[in-house]
């Protein structure tokens, strides 16, 4: 089979189209023939090896442990281990292997069945592709600061995977959403439903007079104190994406705000599949549609990935097979 391995860290052109091995499902795994997957921030980091703890999850020295990337996988089973009950050969499949062993940009993958789900038939596998890190990483973030209606809720890198997701399962809690973003995707945050959108090169959101209920910070770079200024009084702040400074004034400052205020800072911490069913409700009854900036071919993965990090993307960047 064909597969896009990553040979070395730091640019994309290290990323070389090869034949491989099919894989074989163990007991517990499916063999999944891929149709699409998507890229996220973390395949750049890896490919970047930053922060460092992506050389510990992917090797210290060069990618020895993950060498085929893309954790956001779609596809139709072509066989399964004996223990497998959940699936069966046809059964079309989605899901974020990240606690797996990645290797979503390839003709066939196996994963365990544990990281799967039914795809839903009103998605496209392109779609689909994008759905299980990105849409979860919003979902799980708003309900971590215990998202309410009436809220006024700002997202913070709107225009991205997760920020696209965020606008729209914000929405379809009956909030008033901001978007913050740059100029030129201004339209595409207002056609997912903002409210308000603000031009972040032109105004910083954290020094104006409006307070937010809620800020989702998928693209963070104030310091942790700014945020807090922005927030309402019994506001909550979730980092899920930000500079290295940031998460780790998060992590270790974020309890003692939270501690001794009425306002609540905290890291997000994604975990694989959760919420993936009520995910799937609000992709099936419309309320939110995965936005897709582009589509490139697995012969075409370094070009996606210098795409990915020229960091125009609206919305998802889905690599196909050349089938």
């Amino acid at each position: 089979m064909k597969a896009s391995i990553l040979t070395r860290y730091g640019k994309p052109d290290f990323f070389q189209l090869q034949e491989v091995p099919k894989p074989s499902p163990k007991t517990n795994e499916v063999l999944i023939e891929v149709h699409a997957v998507s890229i996220n921030s973390w395949d750049w980091e890896i490919l970047i090896a930053k922060p460092f703890i992506n050389r510990i999850i992917a090797g210290l020295t060069k990618p020895s442990k993950i060498k085929i990337l893309g954790c956001d996988i779609t596809g139709q089973v072509e066989a399964i281990g004996e223990n497998v009950s959940r699936f069966k050969p046809g059964d079309e499949v989605f899901g974020d292997t990240s606690s797996a062993d990645w290797g979503g940009f390839a003709e066939y993958a196996c994963v365990n069945e544990k990281a799967l789900s039914h795809k839903p038939s009103s998605l496209t596998f392109e779609q689909a592709a994008c759905v299980p890190q990105a849409a979860l990483l919003a979902l799980q973030g708003l309900q971590k600061g215990n998202i309410q209606p009436r809220q006024k809720v700002l997202i913070n890198g709107a225009s991205g995977g997760v920020g696209c997701f965020a606008i729209q399962i914000a929405k379809s809690f009956d909030t008033e959403v901001t978007g913050v973003c740059s100029a030129g995707k201004m339209d595409l945050v207002r056609s997912l439903g903002a409210d308000h959108v603000i031009d972040y090169t032109q105004q910083d959101f954290t020094n104006m007079d409006n307070s937010y209920d809620l800020i989702l910070d998928v693209k963070g770079f104030h310091s942790l104190f700014d945020y807090k200024r922005a927030l309402s009084s019994h506001g909550s702040y979730v980092l899920a994406g930000g500079c290295p400074s940031l998460i780790n004034q998060t992590m270790f400052l974020g309890p003692l705000i939270s501690l001794f205020s009425s306002k609540k800072m905290s890291l997000l911490l994604h975990k694989a599949n959760k919420g993936l069913d009520t995910m799937i409700e609000l992709l099936e009854s419309g309320k939110v549609t995965p936005v897709i900036d582009k589509c490139f071919p697995l012969s075409e993965v370094p070009q996606a990935m210098r795409y990915y990090g020229d960091g125009n993307v609206r919305g998802k960047i889905v690599i196909t097979m050349d089938y």
